[in-house]
């Protein structure tokens, strides 16, 4: 058998061993980058989740104000109506 092998050149099988253990560990990591990848998307799903929230909040916020301004307007409005009505009366 040992004679058998003495002509045969294992070069080319040598060559294909290191390419499919380079595979491997490209493979590797390929799955490593791809995991890290998947728990940063779920990272930034969750994030942007709560920026979501958070600007449905400031929308809200903001339209109350607006709603506040518009009622002191109206307020100042009336009370400086008020003002002008008393000073004519000159008590």
């Amino acid at each position: 058998m040992a004679k058998a092998l003495e002509g045969v050149d294992l070069r080319p099988v040598d060559r294909l061993e290191e390419k499919i253990k380079l595979l491997i560990s490209v493979l590797e990591r390929s799955r490593q980058e791809q995991a890290r990848l998947t728990e940063e998307n779920l990272r930034l799903s969750r994030e942007l989740d709560g920026l979501r929230v958070r600007l449905t909040e400031a929308e809200s916020v903001a339209a109350e104000m607006k709603s506040l301004r518009e009622e002191r307007d109206v307020i100042r409005n009336r009370v400086a109506e008020m003002l002008e009505q008393l000073e004519t009366l000159q008590l």
